[in-house]
């Protein structure tokens, strides 16, 4: 301003002078005024040239920032003031058009030259790798499917972006750091797809994933039973399934009998609950938290119950009891069993990605225990819409694939367990007798825990293999659910059963089924319902096979032990189901023959010839020759008990490989050579 001022005063008292003397007094004013001008020319050319570099600055990444921070696991953002004053005055405004023009001529210059970045990596000043990593970011949350499946691939497998950085490291050591920056900049600046697509990477490296959120600080005399006793008394009490409300009451009896222990009671007689008594030193919190997690197992299975217990900060809860009983496989398990359920509701996922899910899915994943890594697959399957259409109900595990793969699926291999079994220890490799076989003891490293994910995903890898679980006892006595047994039937269970593998997308491939016991007798039963529903047509059509491993399609004589108290006092639903020439059985057989025999369904059945010992008092044949034998295809008789009739003992056993070829030419067409 008071340039200014000086410039006006100069030209009134040119204008406002008399006459000039002819010597020297024009030239005076003349170099004045050009000293005025210039300086005006000058300084407007200088601070137009510094606020050019600085909006250039502020376009750009700050690379000394990058190379002092790489230790950090942080993006940084450039701070802004808060001071009013800041942004005002004739210097802000002017600096504010300034900013614009540039960033326009930007903008016309990425036009014209059709350059694909936008305005945030026109001027990016950093490393080949660095701008690699910055282009798959980008296309990872592209709306095209095939590019941002690519570049996830891309990112998981560190191609394009983590091979110059490799070099550098080989040549410089102290660059290693610059690797966890960079890990830590994909955490913080992937989407919610790219996270979850990550996680279900083959091999990724956990550096990919943000640690889970800092969790509040709870009192130190408020246990964790006591939030979930709370969490459990906030969900809905009323219109329950009476197997849900049944568990809940239970878990909530004794809770409430550990909080009288603490105020100094003796509890006792746990009843279906906790089988013993625990003094005023020694409470279980363990064992409670257990029953409280099963009651929330039950009702996560309850959409609407999802999102009860997603609100009232259900995730978070689960998290820290988590992170807290790393010691306890089982706890994990039943969170991790939870966080699969809700997982199944797409609205759930943004909550389930923020509370820190994904990163302990993918650590999971990485267990050598296939029940936890399987549990883990199920959940993060459920979360990844971007190549998962089918959806896993509670008690359907995919053994393989497991993680995302190129490889097309061909077929579905479906096992079902039968009596006392369990989706995965039924199916593992027979248990080695260290005294009797040393030879095979040396080489336990490569024993299989289950073998339908190990040994036939090596020789079959274009086929989906998928096994189920349900529970089911000897005696009403070890009942988890004891409230209304016609759920324990064949017939119930087929229609349980049916409607979670059509949400897996059973029947949409060519099928093989492989059943043990008990299992061979439910899926027969699941395939005459099928054949009468018009909506489960394609389980029929498509079945291309059966595989029973000792099947008792004409009866049990375990149901006749049942006499015996002390193994089998009130037999189970399931075990008088089983009595030898039921009618029921002999109904279910006739059945399913009329059909299968018109569907031509190629069918394979293996028969024990050994006994099986129950307890240390009964021995016998728990499914006879005679009671294997179905009417159609091959009987092959196995010097083996009932348990290990589907435990082979080694990959080149009879068992397998005759198993392996079966499934092998009933496939023929879809896995080709």
């Amino acid at each position: 301003m008071s340039v200014a001022a000086y410039c006006i005063f100069c030209y009134r008292q040119i204008g406002t002078s008399g006459p000039a003397t002819k010597t020297h007094l024009p030239w005076n004013d003349i170099r004045k005024i050009a000293k005025v001008t210039g300086s005006l020319i000058l300084g407007g050319f200088v601070f137009i040239t510094y606020e050019v570099l600085s909006l250039k600055k502020l376009l750009q990444i700050d690379t000394q920032a990058i190379h002092q921070e790489k230790l950090k696991s942080y993006v940084y953002v450039r701070t802004t003031s808060l001071n009013p004053s800041d942004y005002q005055g004739i210097t802000y405004q002017a600096r504010k058009e300034i900013h614009k023009a540039v960033r326009k001529i930007l903008e016309t210059e990425a036009k014209i030259f059709r350059r694909p970045f936008n305005e945030q990596f026109s001027t990016f000043d950093g490393e080949d790798h660095e701008c690699a990593l910055w282009l798959l970011l980008k296309r990872s949350q592209s709306e095209d499917k095939e590019v941002r499946l690519q570049a996830v691939q891309d990112l998981a497998n560190n191609s394009h972006w983590h091979v110059c950085h490799l070099i550098s490291v080989c040549n410089f050591p102290f660059l290693q750091h610059k690797t966890d920056y960079q890990y830590g900049t994909v955490a913080q600046t992937c989407d919610q797809r790219t996270a979850i697509g990550l996680a279900r990477s083959k091999d990724i490296d956990l550096r990919f994933f943000l640690r889970p959120p800092p969790l509040p600080k709870i009192k130190s005399d408020y246990p964790i039973e006591d939030e979930l006793r709370l969490l459990l008394v906030s969900l809905p009490q009323t219109g329950l399934d009476p197997c849900v409300q049944y568990f809940t009451s239970l878990a909530l009896r004794e809770s409430s009998q550990t909080l009288a222990a603490q105020r100094g009671g003796l509890w006792c007689f746990g009843g279906n609950g906790l089988p013993y008594c625990e003094t005023l030193s020694k409470i279980p919190s363990e064992t409670v938290e257990l029953f409280c997690l099963q009651a929330l197992v039950q009702h996560s299975k309850v959409s609407s119950h999802c999102d009860k217990i997603e609100a009232k900060g259900g995730l978070q809860l689960l998290q820290r009891i988590y992170q807290q009983r790393k010691d306890s496989a089982k706890i994990q398990r039943n969170i991790i069993r939870i966080i699969g359920n809700m997982a199944l509701d797409e609205r759930l996922h943004s909550s389930i990605v923020r509370a820190g899910w994904v990163s302990v899915l993918a650590e999971v994943m990485k267990s050598p225990h296939i029940i936890q890594s399987s549990h883990a697959s199920r959940a993060l399957a459920n979360l990844d819409r971007d190549t998962v259409k089918e959806k896993y109900p509670d008690g359907v595990y995919v053994l393989h694939p497991q993680y995302r793969s190129s490889q097309p699926i061909r077929a579905d291999i479906l096992f079902v367990h039968g009596l006392l079994g369990a989706a995965f220890k039924t199916w593992r490799q027979q248990d080695i007798d260290r005294h009797l076989d040393k030879k095979a003891s040396e080489g336990e490293e490569d024993y299989s825990q289950c073998w339908p994910k190990t040994w036939l995903a090596s020789d079959c890898p274009a086929l989906r293999i998928i096994s189920v679980e349900y529970d089911t006892h000897l005696s009403d006595w070890k009942a988890k659910c004891p409230v209304e047994a016609h759920r324990k039937s064949i017939a119930y269970r087929s229609n349980e059963l049916l409607d979670k593998l059509r949400a897996a997308g059973i029947g949409d491939r060519p099928l093989v089924w492989v059943s043990h016991s008990m299992g061979g007798l439910l899926v027969k039963k699941m395939l005459v319902d099928a054949s009468k529903n018009p909506e489960m047509d394609k389980i029929v059509n498509n079945t291309r096979g059966i595989v029973f491993y000792s099947v008792p399609h004409h009866g049990s004589q375990l149901a006749e032990y049942s006499i015996n108290a002390r193994y089998l006092l009130f037999p189970s639903v399931e075990v008088k189901e089983l009595s030898k020439d039921s009618p029921a059985l002999k109904e279910l057989n006739d059945d399913f023959l009329s059909f299968a025999k018109d569907k031509k369904f190629s069918v394979l059945s293996f028969a024990e010839t050994l006994p099986t010992h129950i307890g240390s008092m009964i021995k016998l044949h728990v499914v006879p020759l005679e009671s294997a034998k179905l009417g159609i295809g091959d009987l092959i008789p196995v010097d083996v008990n009932h348990l290990n009739i589907c435990k082979p003992k080694k990959k080149d056993a009879f068992l397998y490989q005759r198993t392996l070829k079966f499934i092998q030419d009933v496939l023929a067409q879809e896995l080709g050579d």
